[in-house]
């Protein structure tokens, strides 16, 4: 009996192997037979020219498209106990690279609230056969800090140290149409070097209307691991960034939501200055007309967007814009509801100016209106510092005490105590700390920091090379921050 037990685990085995070798040998090879039968002057088949395109795309797209592995707090256990235990968590999403410098771009709710942020980079293709990037994905894994986030938008900006990456371009925006084939990248469950296909089911879809951001609507399947990933047009390019599915079962059901390129390509390159976004504005307040609002007010349209309210002193209220005027395009772009309307205005420029094109009664008129910044809290606190008497130079930051007169402009701080960063500095060997604007210094090393003085003091006796843990608040959250002294 134990023979023939043996035998037939040899006839398994052998079995494996050739199922194996029939699968690697069809895998391989399928294509380039595939290649001849064309060159040979057979008619090409369009859905092998259409399954070389895809795979020509997922072949360019790839390379950019990383993992982001973030270690925090959070509760642990079930049910009611959840709330009563706090433990290390780890998870998976996914990010992509913008910038070969090593930029990379991911959803704020990915990485808000991190300890420890990791970055798996794919290998280059020559480092990598087809066959193992099936088998074993495998990647160069990167420590990454956070240079900037948005949680309005979902946006943040991660650096790794490394340069010469293969970096994604962003995408026109304006081209993207509904019904486009789109392509979602990233690591849904972990699994890491993942993508599907769909198309754009719509172009500009505001799913919470009391939120004015919009989002592109897709059903290429996304799942939880995805959020941070690329979603790419047919040419390979960034449309989107995939942040959010509706779903009742928490995996996918079609209904997938990226955060549109053109707000992309606003956000990135102030998040990576600044830390924040710098939106503009021209102080107005805009509603969605319905068919009461236009019979009570006699609008000649019962849709569309009718302004509100200009703000006193407001651009828009200089520029001559009043209250009923129904906005018809926003710089020739068409203003049919309020989730365009949206979109255009997360897409301004400070420092530019707007084209607003409006109904007044029956009459269409057309307003140059300038943008101006948003007012962000760190932007405020810039004007109260001076360079000479809030700098710390040996974090390469610009610190304002927390006092009486700081206090009442951070309505949401924890602890009213310690070193707000308002600025980081240009020039100081310490440039490349981990803290972002906004970050509330309250310990160094353990020690409890009471006032900018004393931070500065506490700094003098740290040498080069030697370690150094901040204890923050960032965006309510209390973390801490480990580096060595430049």
């Amino acid at each position: 009996m134990s023979d023939q037990r043996g035998f037939r685990r040899a006839k398994l085995r052998t079995s494996c192997m050739v199922s194996s070798f029939l699968f690697m040998f069809c895998w391989v090879w399928a294509p380039r037979l595939q290649r001849q039968t064309i060159q040979q002057g057979q008619p090409a088949n369009p859905l092998h020219q259409l399954n070389g395109s895809i795979e020509a795309i997922v072949k360019r797209v790839a390379p950019s498209v990383v993992q982001v592995i973030v270690t925090g707090f959070g509760p642990v256990g079930e049910g009611n106990e959840a709330s009563l235990e706090v433990g290390t968590q780890r998870s998976v999403a996914s990010g992509v690279i913008i910038d070969p410098e090593g930029y990379i771009i991911t959803s704020a709710h990915v990485v808000r609230g991190a300890q420890h942020i990791e970055v798996v980079i794919p290998l280059p293709p020559s480092e990598s056969s087809p066959v193992n990037s099936i088998l074993r994905s495998r990647g160069h894994t990167f420590e990454a800090r956070t240079l900037g986030l948005s949680r309005e938008i979902d946006l943040a900006v991660l650096k790794v140290d490394a340069k010469g990456l293969p970096a994604l371009p962003i995408g026109d925006y304006s081209l993207l149409r509904q019904g486009e084939l789109v392509f979602a990248f990233g690591s849904p469950g972990g699994l890491r070097n993942s993508v599907t296909m769909g198309v754009v089911s719509a172009i500009a879809r505001q799913p919470d209307p009391d939120n004015p951001m919009v989002y592109i609507q897709t059903d290429a399947p996304i799942n939880p691991g995805n959020s941070g990933g690329p979603l790419v047009d047919v040419d390979g390019a960034l449309v989107g960034i995939n942040t959010f599915i509706l779903s009742q079962s928490g995996g996918n059901e079609g209904l997938g939501f990226a955060i549109p390129s053109g707000i992309v390509a606003v956000a990135y390159p102030q998040l990576r200055k600044y830390g924040h976004v710098h939106r503009g504005e021209i102080g107005v307040s805009v509603q969605s007309i319905t068919a009461g609002m236009a019979a009570g007010l006699g609008l000649a349209r019962d849709h569309g967007v009718i302004v509100s309210d200009a703000l006193p002193g407001s651009p828009a209220k200089s520029a001559g814009l009043r209250m009923q005027d129904i906005i018809i395009s926003v710089d020739d772009a068409p203003v049919d509801d309020l989730p365009s309307f949206s979109l255009r205005a997360y897409m301004l420029h400070a420092g530019t100016s707007t084209k607003v094109t409006i109904l007044r009664g029956l009459e269409k008129l057309d307003l140059q209106i300038p943008v101006v910044e948003h007012q962000h809290t760190a932007d405020r606190l810039v004007n109260l510092v001076d360079r000479e008497k809030n700098l710390v130079g040996k974090l390469g930051i610009l610190g304002i005490q927390i006092d009486k007169k700081i206090t009442p402009m951070l309505p949401d701080l924890r602890e009213a105590s310690g070193v707000i960063v308002a600025a980081k500095t240009v020039g100081t060997s310490a440039v490349d700390n981990p803290l972002s604007v906004g970050d509330v210094i309250h310990a160094l090393n353990g020690t409890t920091i009471i006032d900018l003085d004393y931070l500065r003091t506490s700094l003098e006796t740290i040498k080069f090379n030697d370690p150094v843990v901040l204890q923050i608040e960032r965006e309510g959250t209390m973390k801490y921050l480990a580096f060595r002294m430049d």
